[in-house]
């Protein structure tokens, strides 16, 4: 028999929300399929948040594959926004937990309901391949310009290190004393073989 998990979320903000309007149909779906709620995950708090207590539990229950299909009443009572839910539904899909929106009738369940996420994922990457194209882009157009990216480079005293190096101290030492990396010290070490041993 497949185990449900059912999540469901009410704002703080609003008082008049009612757990019941979301669990009473939930429930009814899970028994109406012949499944068994294996947990009622639910939280009272704003769908803004990504880090919410039940919800947590309920993604770490499902990496321990404690149960076999996740149910909400809607996509905003799981979450508010578009990139976690995608997310989430990415995670569930690897875990082989299958996801069910009551109301928007997505039932990965279901030939229909894969193909739908399969479409949502297809979105979900076409979003990513173009943010990454509008970055790549700036990039180029900041070099093109001159300008120099990355963090900047510490000013540092050659003719210290070099000073501290003939005294006989560690890497580690002149990074200490310096309050550097080692890895500045070895980069700039480098540029002077006879000190870099």
């Amino acid at each position: 028999m497949k185990k449900v998990a059912i999540y469901c979320r009410i704002s703080t903000t609003n008082k008049r929300q009612d757990k019941d309007t979301q669990l009473i149909p939930l429930k009814s779906y899970v028994e109406s399929r012949d499944w068994q709620v294996y947990e009622i995950y639910s939280d009272e708090m704003s769908g803004s948040k990504e880090s919410r207590p039940a919800l947590d539990k309920l993604m770490q229950d499902a990496y321990k594959r404690k149960f076999d299909a996740v149910i909400v009443f809607r996509f905003d009572r799981f979450s508010r926004s578009t990139k976690q839910l995608i997310t989430a539904l990415e995670t569930f899909r690897s875990l082989g937990v299958d996801f069910i929106s009551y109301q928007e009738a997505i039932d990965t369940t279901t030939p229909a309901g894969q193909m739908m996420f399969t479409m949502i994922s297809a979105f979900a990457q076409f979003e990513r391949a173009i943010i990454q194209e509008r970055v790549r882009a700036g990039l180029d157009k900041a070099r093109a310009k001159g300008k120099t990216l990355g963090r900047p480079k510490a000013d540092i005293d050659i003719d210290l290190i070099r000073e501290l190096r003939e005294k006989g101290l560690t890497i580690m030492k002149i990074a200490e004393e310096m309050n550097v990396p080692k890895s500045t010290i070895y980069d700039y070490l480098s540029k002077i073989p006879s000190l870099s041993e």
